[in-house]
């Protein structure tokens, strides 16, 4: 059955009130490499079926994996069941409908292994000339094609097809005590310039040729875009409008409410969203798994646009559902699927950056980020893979990896300049959340608490 009538026919099944059903159909195309050497390489197909029904206002949701057709009936009588079992939920509302994506017909869209025909070969010299330098390259590269259809008994019919690339490339000194990680996000590789990122890691690893030890402290520190990514996407995904509005976290108002319309920074910085951004597509509607404080099922196929989360330094938006919405009194804003960060035009590239420091750090990335604390949004987290100091426009070395504690809401009062942005690879939650544009930012005192042994 094609994911299309698998809709259909759950749809026929249900006995509920009314019944939504999501089909999800992926394939994966990876390559992996060690040691300047393809160790493995493959293609992987999936398939996830959600049912969720809706019987006197209650919800019941069932997701499998893998699902025959033979299955099904089962599948839809335990989402049935649930549903008639279940409490009322408190963010039941109408369901959408009548809406039909002109693509709705049409094959599932897939990967194979051709997405690397141009990029492999090219992975192939870099081999070469990292072999030649004496490196190592280390890392994979993934391209998944996910086809999400979304039908309800209310009439919606939706599709969206989401490509998602990413590469991860490490290079090491032939000894392996000197390491720099690089990422790049991509929709189908054909922008990857793999050399161009390898040389820079080659660059990153003669910095690191000088080791100078440095105490924790306060230190003017200049953050990449990937690293500022893991900041703001944390910093996002925290942003629920129901937990801030019941008094649980940093966006919170004292007293009573939340923060929308506070200044955050005094930078006319902008953190939003955007569907359709060029670069970073992602799906134009909701598509709601399960019900959370910060989603609904009751919303599946909601349109999403863009949506500004901070502009002009004032915090403008948090994730709502139509349910928290109501309670709050805001607009709805629900999720979507990626993060865009600018600061005032003039903005200058990292390079520029480096060139115009008179002493300070600069990362690569961050990694093991935890949360300490949600009433401040007060992060720990570690250094990897390259800080390197900073002295009159140049880098002069690599110093220690540290443990840093810092709120990327804090963050955001205390920057004293924001570059330009580009699209970039977070290197701690590229699992979860690749699509980005970010800027490199200074910090003139960012904390870095202790001194860490991690390598």
């Amino acid at each position: 059955m094609t994911p299309q009538e698998t809709v259909e026919r759950a749809l026929e099944l249900s006995g509920a009130d009314q019944c939504i059903v999501i089909a999800d159909e992926g394939s994966t195309a990876n390559l992996r490499f060690a040691g300047n050497t393809l160790t493995t390489n493959g293609v992987a197909r999936s398939a996830q079926l959600t049912v969720i029904s809706v019987v006197n206002g209650s919800a019941g949701v069932v997701s499998r994996a893998g699902v025959r057709p033979d299955q099904l009936a089962d599948v839809v009588a335990a989402a049935d069941k649930t549903a008639r079992e279940a409490a009322p939920a408190e963010d039941a509302r109408p369901l959408l409908g009548d809406a039909t994506s002109a693509t709705w017909s049409d094959e599932p869209s897939r990967t194979s292994i051709q997405v690397f025909a141009d990029f492999a070969p090219a992975l192939g010299e870099a081999f070469a000339a990292a072999e030649s330098g004496g490196r190592r390259l280390y890392g994979f590269a993934e391209h998944t094609v996910t086809s999400t259809f979304v039908g309800s008994s209310t009439g919606l019919r939706l599709r969206h097809d989401q490509p998602t690339g990413r590469l991860e490339l490490n290079a090491k000194s032939a000894d392996l005590a000197r390491s720099a990680w690089g990422g790049v996000a991509t929709r189908d590789f054909s922008d990857v310039n793999v050399q161009e990122l390898a040389d820079g890691l080659a660059k990153r690893l003669d910095w690191a040729k000088r080791r100078i030890d440095l105490p924790a402290g306060r230190y003017e520190t200049l953050l990449p875009p990937s690293a500022v990514a893991d900041l703001m996407i944390y910093l996002y995904w925290t942003a629920g409008a129901r937990d801030a509005f019941d008094g649980r976290t940093v966006f919170s108002k004292p007293g009573g409410g939340t923060r929308v319309g506070e200044s955050l920074s005094p930078t006319p910085l902008r953190l939003y969203s955007d569907p359709s951004a060029a670069g970073i597509e992602c799906a134009p509607f909701v598509v709601a798994h399960a019900s959370s404080r910060d989603s609904s099922v009751f919303d599946n196929g909601l349109p999403l646009g863009p949506v500004d989360w901070i502009r002009d330094g004032e915090l403008k938006a948090l994730l709502q559902t139509r349910h928290s919405a109501e309670l709050t009194g805001l607009p709805v804003t629900p999720s979507v699927d990626n993060l865009i960060m600018r600061g005032p035009d003039g903005g200058r590239s990292l390079e520029e950056m480096i060139a115009s420091t008179e002493r300070g750090l600069l990362l690569t990335c961050l990694w093991y980020i935890r949360e300490v604390d949600p009433q401040s949004l007060l992060l720990t987290g570690l250094t990897r893979d390259g800080v390197y100091l900073v002295e009159n426009g140049e880098v002069v070395g690599e110093v220690n990896n540290f443990r840093f504690n810092e709120s990327p809401v804090d963050l955001l009062r205390r920057l004293s300049e924001v570059g330009v942005s580009e699209q970039t690879l977070p290197r701690e939650w590229n699992d979860y959340f690749t699509r980005t544009i970010m800027p490199p930012v200074r910090v003139p005192d960012f904390n870095m608490s202790t001194v860490s042994q991690a390598s």
